[in-house]
């Protein structure tokens, strides 16, 4: 199947949020607002519009979305600035096909184009180290809240990034509501 992946432009909001609603309907583990985050992240300072990805079809459909944005590791008076995988969607006929797997390789390359260094994922802990994710411990960074060490990760992009780096991810604004 011929996929494009693109950055997202203001005219496909509307389609993008409703695909991240479909794509979380049936998600066990979601508290089915994930559209709404989407939103949020995109009006706060946290957004980065050339790391919000869509998956493109044959059609010229939009069938999926990836979002990277601005988030901080600190350590007392210390900040690492990082980026935060959160969201990837694939609408649900769509999902199983490699899409999901697509954009997040291009939205890692983009961000690494864009001089980004680091990005952590609360996610699934059978998918995410395939594209290089590992535990956030590993190099002592913790999630501001409590969840278990194998769904919270961390990717260095530029190898060696995190090497000195510790602290508690703090995420934007637009995560608390």
């Amino acid at each position: 199947m011929e996929i494009i992946i693109r950055q997202e432009m203001p005219e496909d909001y509307q389609k993008t949020e409703d695909i991240v609603k479909k794509a979380f309907s049936n998600v066990e583990i979601s508290d089915k607002t994930e559209h709404f985050l989407v939103n949020r992240i995109r009006t706060s300072n946290a957004f980065i519009p050339e790391l919000s990805l869509v998956a493109v079809n044959q059609d010229k459909e939009i069938v999926g979305h990836v979002l990277l944005s601005k988030i901080e590791i600190v350590d007392g008076d210390q900040s690492v600035e990082s980026l935060a995988l959160a969201p990837v969607s694939v609408t649900p006929e769509y999902q199983q096909q490699g899409i999901g797997s697509q954009l997040i390789r291009a939205a890692l390359d983009k961000a690494k184009e864009h001089g980004y260094q680091s990005v952590i994922v609360l996610g699934h802990p059978d998918y995410y180290p395939r594209f290089g994710f590992k535990q956030a411990m590993l190099w002592r960074i913790r999630a501001p809240f409590d969840v278990p060490n194998e769904v919270f990760m961390a990717l260095e992009i530029v190898e060696g990034s995190l090497k000195k780096v510790q602290g508690v991810v703090k995420y934007s604004d637009a995560f608390e509501e």
